[in-house]
């Protein structure tokens, strides 16, 4: 049987260490909760019961549940105190130096059966457990914040952590109400190891301007349904925080250029600029400690005449493709007021999207999204046709048809032949450099990326890629489309990957890498992710519904134009989509859906 701990101590009471207080306060356990002065058991305190407050404001604690929460907090000064506990969780600063000394302190004042946790995201659990005469008592507790509300722990074992000490923190966590993962002692754990060179990545890409703050964030949030866009989750991190995990990971993770902290978020911390806790980061803050954004010099002026400035009338629009993206933004111009040309392989295939139009604008109706005057006005402005000469007066065409250069390169040139001038040409390539398609016709400044996610009619972010060739007017056009369209269009560069799909896919890729090592398990990779970050779906559920075969196929493309060696797909990945394991098209992919 596990062991009952009926009183804990926990060491450090900032942000992370009052929630953690919290969660075990509120599921019955009497907590001594220690700072190093009164000043800064006083803060402790006032976050405390500012947490418990708004739950209570929030209807999710009773006032008498609050009041018999707080009872159960003992407020010291000093480790003496924690003389009695049966367990310990220190949450201080990540400085293993920090983190040795008081860990040295805890192993002379508490009781020898005592365990001796640390919250530590990123330091090794096992240079911690040595600054102690019993690193088999010491093991990583690491709860995510806001810690009442996070379900996930990562218990982090060292190769001398008894096993009775594992089962009795697995048992506590269960108690907790939380879902833990047990994994050994690696730099980033699971989350952070998986998050950071993400995060990293996000802030390479606003240092090189390649795509701007406001856009970077949108695009995760909007095109993978991620809680915070990256630079607003650093913001909230804390950029000195996020600099000594991606530091800690570089140096102990066997110095991966993607984990060495980008140059900018140093210049950041030097300054000052360490995100909501000051008032400024990436984004200005109302002031130090607020969520809420105000505008500063770099915020885009977000006006539907701003957008238009500069813009070309679009009213006609031509879509070339046949295939389920092609069908989708055929729907959504339609819609959305347009007049569209629908150009495909011949009145077999027009009549096929035309009854796959029809079924989705019918599905729109019986959901109450859609009158059914709307649905046939919508299907009215729509023009089917079998020949591109049909293109020769409308104001944008967008290309929707297979990923094959040679067979776009070829219908951008009919197009450039056909269509008048100062039409739009848009490519809806999701890997293909957009250039190479420019440049197959005598108008590369009309050209542009206009990547739509699928399913096209609900999805609302679009992808403007913008090649050295573009127009600042075709660009603007862009823009101005999305936005009457009702999608939000982030601009960005010709390069492989666009924003969301080079800051997704290295993300998976290092998911099959840490699965390929037998750090630990598609399941609990999964609930990793999905419950310490809010994600939507874990890596193995994503690519098994994106299909690991587009997933490699996509990895390829990073690692061939950015030759960085942390992009080369993993094996496993290549051997699985060898074998025809491709996810849940194919019935099998990292788990069996056949069963399901």
């Amino acid at each position: 049987m596990a062991r009952e701990f009926t009183r804990v101590g926990v060491v450090g009471l900032g942000t992370m260490g009052a929630g953690i207080v919290e969660v075990f306060a509120r599921n019955g356990i009497d907590v001594v909760a220690v700072e190093i002065s009164e000043g800064a058991l006083e803060r402790g305190r006032s976050t405390l019961t500012g947490s418990t407050d708004r739950a209570v404001a929030k209807g999710k604690l009773a006032a008498a549940d609050r009041d018999a929460l707080l009872s159960r907090v003992n407020f010291q000064v000093g480790l003496e105190a924690l003389h009695s506990v049966d367990l310990v969780i220190e949450a201080v600063p990540e400085h293993l130096d920090l983190k040795q000394r008081i860990f040295a302190e805890l192993d002379r004042v508490c009781k020898p059966e005592a365990i001796l946790a640390t919250n530590t995201s990123s330091l090794s659990v096992t240079e911690i457990s040595v600054a102690t005469t019993r690193p088999n008592q010491v093991i990583g507790i690491h709860f995510f914040n806001p810690a009442p509300v996070m379900k996930l722990v990562e218990v982090v074992r060292t190769v001398v952590t008894s096993a009775d000490v594992v089962a009795d923190v697995e048992a506590l966590c269960n108690r907790l109400g939380k879902v833990d993962v047990t994994i050994n002692d690696r730099a980033g754990f699971i989350a952070n190891a998986l998050l950071f060179g993400y995060l990293n990545h996000a802030v390479s890409m606003f240092e090189g301007r390649y795509a701007t703050r406001e856009d970077i964030d949108a695009a995760m949030k909007l095109g993978c349904g991620l809680p915070m866009g990256p630079l607003a989750l650093m913001d909230l991190i804390g950029l000195d925080t996020a600099y000594e995990i991606l530091d800690t990971m570089y140096r102990r993770g066997g110095r991966d250029r993607r984990h060495a902290p980008v140059p900018l978020i140093k210049q950041m911390v030097t300054a000052g600029l360490l995100g909501r806790k000051s008032g400024r980061g990436f984004y200005t803050y109302e002031r130090p400690g607020s969520p809420v954004v105000v505008p500063d010099d770099q915020t885009p002026v977000a006006s539907q005449a701003a957008l238009a400035d500069g813009a070309r009338a679009i009213a006609k629009v031509g879509v070339v493709g046949s295939g389920t993206m092609a069908t989708g933004i055929i729907e959504v111009f339609a819609k959305a007021g347009y007049e569209v040309v629908s150009v495909t392989r011949g009145a077999e295939k027009s009549a096929k999207v035309f009854e796959t139009v029809k079924t989705s604008l019918n599905k729109g109706v019986v959901r109450g999204k859609l009158s059914e005057d709307d649905r046939e006005a919508a299907l009215g402005r729509i023009n089917w046709s079998a020949t591109l000469e049909h293109l020769a007066d409308v104001d944008l065409v967008v290309e929707a048809v297979v990923e094959e250069l040679s067979v776009k390169k070829a219908l951008f040139a009919s197009l450039d032949e056909i269509c008048k001038p100062g039409v739009v040409l848009a490519t809806t390539t999701s890997s293909l450099p957009v250039i190479d398609v420019a440049m197959a016709t005598q108008r590369p400044a009309d050209v542009v990326g206009l990547h739509f996610f699928n399913p096209a009619p609900v999805m609302p972010l679009v992808e403007v890629v913008q090649t050295i060739r573009t127009s600042a007017e075709t660009t603007a056009t862009a823009r101005a489309v999305c936005a009457a369209l009702g999608k939000t269009g982030v601009v960005c560069g010709d390069r492989s990957g666009f924003i969301v799909n080079a800051l997704l896919f290295p993300y998976l890729n290092d998911a099959v890498k840490m699965l390929e090592a037998s750090y630990s398990t598609a399941d609990d990779i999964d609930y990793a992710m999905k419950l310490g970050c809010g994600y939507p779906m874990g890596p193995f559920e994503l690519l098994d519904v994106v299909g690991l075969d587009v997933s490699l196929a996509i990895q390829r493309e990073l690692y061939l134009e950015l030759r960085e060696p942390g992009f080369a797909p993993a094996p496993l990945l290549e051997h699985l989509v060898t074998a025809g394991y491709l996810g849940r098209k194919s019935g099998r992919g990292f788990r069996d859906h056949t069963r399901r």
